[in-house]
């Protein structure tokens, strides 16, 4: 039997984490690769993902190595919620994008294609937004990017707390 296997929090920790990476890797995909700018409330979808993965890795760590047992269940435990806030957003932005209720006022003020040359900076600022966050870029069986991270975030959410109840 392998650590991986022998280890709830060890197996668990390495799933979330990678699930983590995956997630947070097809988002910076479909931006760089498919041309898909992210609106104001998608890069916030992002950012439990870029705090939750270090968090991952010391859980990980924590259960791999001979450590207190309370350690990778406290992890897991701040990875699950961070999962569970990142649902709570992606919720949120859903419910702009289907009209439920307003986005932010800060929705269509990121500075995307903002010109390489100096002298044009400043008047870009002012004149160039990101997409709004009303407007879906892609729907994938009636899910937008932001449906699919609720699914994603809840899905991680539950194997991390999984793995913080069921840790030794």
């Amino acid at each position: 039997m392998t650590a991986i296997q022998r280890s709830p929090a060890l197996s668990s920790a390495v799933l979330v984490t990678l699930g983590m990476i995956v997630t947070v890797g097809t988002a910076l995909g479909f931006e760089h690769l498919g041309g898909y700018i992210p609106c104001a409330l998608c890069l916030m979808q992002r950012e439990p993902y870029y705090y939750g993965i270090p968090v991952g890795v010391l859980a990980i760590i924590s259960a791999a190595f001979p450590m207190p047992a309370w350690l990778p269940r406290l992890l897991l435990a701040v990875v699950a919620i961070m999962m569970l806030v990142g649902a709570g957003i992606g919720i949120y932005h859903a419910g702009v994008e289907w009209h439920f209720w307003e986005g932010p006022s800060s929705c269509a003020t990121s500075a995307q294609g903002v010109s390489a040359n100096v002298g044009d900076l400043l008047s870009d600022l002012d004149s160039k937004h990101g997409p709004s966050c009303m407007d879906a870029a892609l729907r994938v069986l009636g899910l937008s990017f932001a449906g699919w991270n609720v699914l994603a975030s809840l899905v991680l959410a539950a194997l991390a707390i999984r793995g913080a109840i069921k840790a030794r």
